[in-house]
């Protein structure tokens, strides 16, 4: 007979969903799994241990997955180029971001967006969306210019 393996008390529960309750509230910020691991009150390697074990994926794989349906929003709904996106929802490597988006949607960032856009409709402008997801920092002097829009039709004077 093998020892059964332990079920996680209420208290680690309680620790695990505040960590990830921070990863979903700082999702677009740069976050260390060191710092996480220690708001939760936990060493970084008990930590990464412990969230495995409770929702079935690392922190880090966890984190990404979020800010991969946050860009696929995006994609969708606002008129920002891939790369902004990217920068939006926290990926420092426009690669990685491509490579961990394709991983986990079966196609490209780009491909998404042909396929998830309803003709038609109307996108989001991208300074609103960078106004309100704090893409405009006067404190570091960035604003991300948005992706110009494609030009109207032209019916000329018929």
């Amino acid at each position: 007979m093998g020892i059964a393996p332990s079920t996680p008390g209420t208290g680690t529960l309680r620790r695990m969903r505040a960590a990830r309750d921070t990863m979903d509230r700082d999702w677009a910020e740069p976050l260390d799994v060191a710092a996480v691991a220690a708001r939760a009150g936990y060493s970084r390697y008990h930590f990464v241990r412990l969230f495995n074990e409770v929702y079935g994926e690392t922190p880090g794989a966890y984190l990404a997955r979020r800010r991969i349906e946050r860009a696929q929003d995006l994609l969708r709904t606002a008129n920002l180029t891939v790369t902004e996106i990217c920068m939006l929802v926290g990926f420092t490597s426009l690669g990685t971001f491509c490579t961990r988006f394709k991983r986990q949607t079966g196609m490209t960032p780009t491909e998404f967006r042909r396929h998830a856009r309803t003709p038609g409709a109307s996108s989001i402008p991208g300074c609103f969306v960078l106004l309100w997801a704090g893409g405009f920092r006067a404190d570091r002097g960035c604003a991300i210019i948005e992706k110009p829009a494609r030009p109207a039709a032209s019916y000329g004077d018929a």
